[in-house]
């Protein structure tokens, strides 16, 4: 054989292998692809079944829902429970005082039962008892008189209703003579007391 020809068979040996080795390649290289695909494939569904971004959209908003459902439901319940409660707070508001005042309301019952007697001052004796019984009740409920003897003018408490004049300037702005009592409850007042003032 000659050099030529052993140069040309080495040539095409060289050839063949290289073929086969870049067939080997393709072949390894689909098999990767392969491979790959399958390994997403199983990964994605393994995802999907954990954990579906829809499904658990889904769960939170119905999860949501109901608490919203819920809390709207036991809002209606409280303003029904309110209203109820304003309602028979005004209807029955009273009720405590009407009941401290009952007892007054019998003793003028009595009072006027008993007309046996022509005795003027025991009369006057006993409606002086029952206004007084009568007073202290209404104290115990929190009502108290507003004072108005010797007092400055405040527009506060008191209700100008008529100017004195020539009273002198020891009594300029003081309160003269109360005409209508003024009352507070609980340290509001409910009636301003009717006064005459010194000019």
């Amino acid at each position: 054989m000659s050099k030529k020809e052993e140069n040309e068979k080495e040539i095409e040996l060289e050839n063949e292998e290289q073929t086969v080795d870049t067939a080997d390649l393709a072949q390894d290289a689909e098999a990767d692809v392969t491979e790959n695909e399958t390994e997403t494939g199983d990964d994605v569904e393994v995802e999907t079944e954990e954990k579906d971004p829809l499904q658990t959209l889904q769960n939170e908003n119905a999860k949501l829902r109901d608490q919203l459902l819920r809390t709207i439901a036991e809002f209606e319940n409280y303003k029904k429970r309110t209203l109820k409660e304003k309602t028979e707070l005004i209807l029955n508001g009273g009720e405590k005082t009407i009941t401290a005042v009952l007892p007054v309301l019998d003793d003028f019952e009595r009072a006027l039962a008993d007309t046996h007697t022509d005795d003027a001052e025991a009369i006057k004796e006993g409606m002086d008892l029952i206004f007084k019984k009568f007073v202290k009740t209404l104290e115990g409920l929190g009502l108290s008189k507003i004072e108005t003897d010797d007092k400055d003018f405040d527009v506060d408490y008191h209700e100008a209703v008529a100017m004195v004049p020539g009273m002198g300037d020891d009594k300029k702005g003081k309160v003269i003579d109360c005409i209508q009592t003024g009352y507070m409850l609980n340290d509001k007042v409910i009636r301003h007391a009717k006064v005459a003032v010194g000019q």
